[in-house]
């Protein structure tokens, strides 16, 4: 249980301006850096609505679809799956891979090259993203020699 001494805001704070954001659905926006394979939209960002620590949106895989290898600099990731089966490569050559399902939650740590993969062959992979900064840092990774087979590592 917190202990009461958090810092809290002054008395008076303006909670009506400075309180609860709605962002809609249709609000999101594809101005963010690309990735091949991906539609990724961002919703919150410090340049778009003023974030002080997060960066969010969602992306888009298409039915038997990947993306380029990429990863995001020192930002550490969230991904939750809302629909669909997605496989995760990652590792210096792509060497590991795993799965999560609707419902899962990856978890990506800075600097660690990696690959979406939509592992269905007639539905959209459809995940919620979050970033520990404000901006979308996208390092793609075009070069990469990215191994045959991976191998499978079991979590969960």
């Amino acid at each position: 249980m917190p202990d009461g001494n958090i810092a809290k805001p002054p008395q008076g704070y303006d909670w009506r301006n400075k309180g609860i954001r709605h962002i809609s659905a249709k609000a999101k926006s594809c101005d963010t850096p690309e990735t091949k394979g991906m539609n990724r939209e961002v919703a919150i960002s410090g340049s778009r609505n003023g974030s002080s620590a997060l960066w969010a949106g969602t992306n888009r895989i298409e039915p038997n679809s990947q993306t380029g290898p990429h990863h995001h600099g020192p930002l550490e990731s969230v991904i939750y799956v809302i629909s669909g089966t997605a496989h995760m490569r990652w590792g210096d050559r792509l060497e590991f891979i795993t799965e999560a399902k609707a419902g899962d939650f990856f978890l990506v740590p800075p600097y660690v090259p990696h690959q979406e993969i939509n592992s269905s062959a007639t539905e959209v992979l459809h995940c919620a993203l979050v970033r520990s900064g404000t901006e979308e840092v996208v390092v793609n990774l075009p070069d990469l020699d990215i191994v045959d087979e991976p191998e499978w590592i079991k979590q969960g």
